[in-house]
């Protein structure tokens, strides 16, 4: 028997070990991304107080619908801010992987820092404008440096492990403003967001660049512009399918990160609670939310890799497609003390479905050659940034117009079914190695 058990042992695949630059890489691009969600849900669960504050010094009323309307104003600077941080990827391709990062991680800390000593809606909305140009180039960074550092067996697991550390920021966030929020105010809470300070130090001194990028830089200063190349004969088509897709799946953010803690306390109230419970309900909402996502996080390498790109994409757009529907079409308009639960419960598999945003880590990497692939990955998952900024503008307007919440935000399910039609034009890469 001990016999039996030692051959299958010795049948079974071994996985190639990691070497310590490989796991501090890793852990320094987690820690980032786990801080750049922290700073970006930030904004989503402070914006009711945030803006009953500043809106009257900024000579606005602070009714609901203007609260509405100037957040979603708000938000949609910050995606235009994200949408210019394409730029760090021809800068990460051309001066490295880690030192770029660090340089993205304290762009976003320090201005998130500074969003708490606003003092109008004109400086918040300066502030999350620049912290938008560092949280973008963010994902670009630490989604290429896991893809060159991490050996090929494993790669693929650590794509859907690193976008696990965003949602992870997520419920920090939700916890800390079930905490520092509720004790000390949104502008403690804008305040924690200076951490990621020393996470940009770590990343800068103790942090290697990958040799996949040290291997093409010499052939690499010879070339065109990444920028320009990405949209030359061999990567044009593939440039513009993956920028749509992430296109369609920035439009559907808004249902889970960013309307959620709104439409939380929305709830809340209704069903009878104060203020400061009702806070903390959409702290819950976002630490459901959060769960369900990670899960989806871990779990999605290995459907890929079963299913493949394409099928694995289109099964995560129909999850986000029924449960945006369901959430704020259907259980945030349930009578009385029902809609809570049910909406709170719904956001489980919501977070679940929004986990799509990981296949693009895993995905990504493997369309585009080590030359061109910081540069491909910001720009596909930057410029959508724009056009979801125009869509946030009429959603904002729609909130403001209708007086409600729930059904502008289902419409946005839309933006799916637009996507299932799209993705049989991506390229499936199962099976394939990384491009070199």
């Amino acid at each position: 028997m001990t016999g039996l058990v030692g051959g299958m042992e010795h049948l079974r695949p071994r996985r190639t070990p990691l070497n310590r630059d490989q796991i501090v890489g890793f852990w320094a691009a987690w820690a980032g991304w786990l801080l750049d969600g922290m700073d970006s849900v930030i904004y989503a669960l402070v914006l009711i107080p945030a803006l009953t504050e500043l809106l009257p010094r900024s000579g606005i009323e602070a009714t609901p619908a203007n609260t509405g309307y100037i957040g979603s104003v708000l938000f949609a600077l910050f995606l235009v801010g994200w949408g210019l941080s394409f730029v760090w990827g021809p800068i990460g391709d051309r001066f490295g992987r880690t030192r770029t990062l660090a340089a993205t991680v304290l762009i976003y800390s320090v201005f998130t820092g500074a969003a708490a000593f606003s003092q109008n809606v004109y400086e918040l909305a300066l502030f999350r404008f620049l912290a938008g140009i560092g949280i973008g180039g963010e994902w670009a960074m630490a989604g290429t440096y896991v893809a060159e550092a991490w050996p090929e067996d494993r790669r693929k697991m650590g794509a859907g492990y690193l976008q696990s550390g965003y949602y992870f920021g997520f419920f920090a966030a939700a916890a800390l403003n079930a905490t520092v929020g509720a004790a000390f105010g949104w502008r403690a809470m804008f305040l924690c967001g200076l951490f990621p300070v020393v996470v940009s130090l770590v990343t800068l001194f103790k942090v290697k660049e990958p040799e996949r990028w040290e291997a093409v830089q010499d052939a690499a200063a010879k070339r065109v512009s990444p920028l320009k190349e990405i949209f030359g004969p061999r990567y044009r088509a593939r440039t513009l399918v993956m920028s749509t897709l992430l296109t369609v799946a920035i439009i559907g953010l808004w249902a889970g990160s960013v309307y959620e803690p709104a439409a939380a306390i929305t709830l809340a109230k209704q069903a009878g609670y104060a203020q400061v419970d009702a806070v903390r309900f959409a702290s819950y909402g976002t630490a459901i939310l959060s769960i369900g996502t990670v899960l989806g996080c871990l779990a999605l390498p290995l459907i890929a890799e079963r299913l493949g790109r394409r099928a694995t994409l289109a099964l995560f757009f129909c999850g986000m497609l029924v449960f945006i529907a369901l959430s704020f079409g259907w259980a945030f308009y349930l009578p009385g003390e029902r809609a809570l639960p049910t909406f709170l419960t719904l956001l489980f598999f919501l977070g679940f479905s929004g986990a799509n945003f990981a296949l693009f880590s895993l995905w990504l990497p493997e369309l585009f050659g080590t030359e061109v692939r910081a540069t491909a990955f910001a720009f596909c998952t930057s410029v959508g940034r724009f056009i979801g900024a125009g869509v946030n503008f009429a959603l904002g307007a729609a909130v403001h117009g209708m007086g409600t919440l729930g059904t502008p935000v289902a419409w946005t399910a839309v933006a799916f079914g637009i996507g299932l039609i799209v993705i049989p034009f991506a390229v499936e890469t199962r099976g394939r190695p990384l491009p070199k």
